[in-house]
This record gives C-alpha cells, structure tokens and sequence, in this order.
C-alpha cells in the first residue's frame, strides 16, 4: 500500500491533492492514519510547545451538525441549498482529521507556533501520499466559523484546515506550478 519510499525526493516532488469529492475508499485504517499522524508530528516545534492538535473525525454526521449550527448562529437567513452544501463538506472522503492550531502562552512568537501548526498540516499530507493515499488540505466556511474549534475540542485555538483522506476514484490533475524563476530570489 505504501508509495515507494526508497527515493523521498520523489515522493515529495509527486504529491498533490485530489479533490475531496473525488476521495473514495479505501481509506487508511486505524494503524495507518496513526503512522500518518506520527509522521505529522515531526515537524520544527521550537520550544517543544506542540501548538496543533489533531482530531480525527469519526462522527461525519455530528461535524455537519456542528458546522450547519454555528453558521446558522450567524446567518440564522441561510438557505437550504447553502446548508446542504455545508452538511455535504463534513462527508467526503473515506478519513477527516482537523488541524487546530493552539498557540500557547510562551516566549515563542505566535507566528513561528503557526508556522508549525501549517508544517503538521504539510507534513500529514505527505504522509498520507506516502502511505498510498491522495489528501486534500480543505478551509472554506467551516474553518473560519467562530466557536468551530471549541466545538471540536480545543478551546482557544483555530482551525488551520480539514485534511481529506483517500484514494482517488479519478486520475489527479496536475496543476501549474510556479516558475523557479518566479519564485526563487538570490541575496
């Protein structure tokens, strides 16, 4: 199941996300998202604050709950359609895991404790490639709704993404990539 890992530089050149949509199963089981969640972790942490947390979403119907609520506390005029496509969000994919990012009190800036939060998020995707699968790193409106992490578990923090999990049931497509000349700058 697991991608070649004998060339890592290949590995990392040939990830890319697949729509979340398009994600069916299999997806990981329960020892192989724990190795994906491993590998998540091994990320720069300076200060060893660990400023993510990881919450593996096992009740897709009480994420949609969730997120249909605490929009509605906002727009409490949304439509149906609107709440449906929110209720569809939570249910792609075979496998979910939210990154929240938890920036603690602490004499490391709370830019670098972001950073890291991003990187674990990098760094699940990669591993998910690693072990077979495509992923596919999600914002949109349920990230950004106020409560949404405090919902999930982990007061305080916000929501870096939704990761989906699983395999393809369409070839990738590849997208542009920037230009090294673009985005490559020498001192």
């Amino acid at each position: 199941m697991f991608n070649d890992r004998s060339d890592p530089l290949r590995l990392l050149l040939t990830r890319r996300s697949g729509k979340a949509r398009d994600l069916g199963p299999p997806g990981p089981d329960a020892a192989t998202l724990a190795t994906i969640l491993a590998a998540a972790m091994r990320v720069p942490d300076h200060g060893k604050l660990a400023p993510w947390r990881f919450i593996v979403v096992e009740d897709r119907e009480r994420l949609a709950d969730t997120i249909v609520r605490l929009h509605c506390a906002g727009r409490p005029e949304a439509g149906r359609l609107e709440l449906q496509a929110l209720r569809d969000f939570a249910h792609q994919a075979p496998a979910l895991v939210a990154v929240v990012s938890l920036v603690k009190e602490s004499h490391i800036p709370a830019w670098e404790q972001e950073l890291s939060a991003g990187a674990a998020t990098a760094h699940l995707m990669l591993a998910a490639h690693a072990a077979g699968f495509a992923a596919n790193w999600l914002t949109g409106p349920a990230a950004y709704l106020p409560g949404m992490a405090e919902a999930l578990g982990v007061a305080g923090g916000r929501i870096a993404g939704f990761v989906f999990i699983g395999t393809p049931t369409r070839a990738l497509e590849e997208r542009p990539r920037p230009s090294p000349e673009d985005v490559v700058l020498r001192f």
